[in-house]
């Protein structure tokens, strides 16, 4: 008797691919908004030619992504997606390899640099209160060794990003906040922050920055915030360039 080839498998994973990038052509298309209804899977599966295990599967990682879910008595809608919380998931330091956290160390000081206009436009005397106890305190306790103290730098630059009033920048930092902590104790245990000697000059502490945030500009205050982040930078390009 003829032995005849095995046949393999249907690569259904990329049938599911495929379904669902249709599916949000689909939402796209239609103008659909979070809220809104979405048709059933046999309806889906009837117009795409697919299985309902196929259309079950694509659904299920929009779930997962926070675009769908299902409502009691009204079937899948369309959600608004938790940007901040898909990322979260993933972002376990421990994890993730070292050119990923190198940039993700990065955005943090892009977005520190690229807020000093928004500072500028909400701060109040409240915060600049605020702001003034967490300096005096860091003041009482400053040893003159560690340039950036961990607790230090979480609770003064945690401060600016709630001054943002942007709520998705806020949610960006809670979310870098491993990966920044991560990252400074590696820089920490190579006394990478430990010098004064900087490619900006003379080290601009959080005193500095406080006063510039004062009576200063949002344009002479982000040249500040520039000098005062100087030993990351300078440690991200010396690593960039080995």
């Amino acid at each position: 008797m003829k032995k005849f080839k095995k046949l393999e498998p249907v690569d259904t994973g990329s049938l599911v691919d495929k379904v669902e990038i249709k599916l949000l052509a689909f939402f796209k298309d239609n103008n659909l908004k979070p809220g809104d209804a979405i048709p059933k899977e046999l309806e889906f599966a009837e117009s795409l030619g697919v299985s309902r295990t196929v259309i079950r599967e694509a659904l299920l990682r929009l779930r997962t992504l926070g675009l769908v879910e299902s409502k009691k008595h009204r079937g899948m809608i369309l959600k608004q997606p938790d940007i901040i919380n898909n990322f979260e998931r993933i972002l376990d330091p421990t994890l993730l390899g070292e050119d990923t956290l190198k940039q993700l160390f990065e955005l943090r000081l892009i977005l520190e640099m690229g807020m000093a206009d928004f500072l500028f436009e909400h701060k109040t005397q409240k915060d600049m209160d605020e702001l003034e106890k967490i300096v005096q305190a860091e003041e009482a306790t400053d040893t003159g060794k560690i340039r950036f103290a961990l607790d230090r730098e979480i609770a003064f630059h945690g401060k600016l990003y709630q001054m943002s009033k942007n709520v998705t920048l806020q949610g960006f930092q809670n979310l870098l906040l491993p990966v920044f902590e991560y990252v400074y104790m590696k820089e920490t245990k190579n006394h990478d922050l430990d010098s004064d000697h900087f490619t900006g000059g003379k080290f601009i502490t959080h005193r500095m920055l406080l006063e510039n945030l004062k009576v200063g500009t949002p344009e002479t205050f982000r040249n500040a915030i520039r000098r005062h982040l100087e030993p990351h930078f300078d440690h991200a390009f010396k690593n960039s360039n080995k």
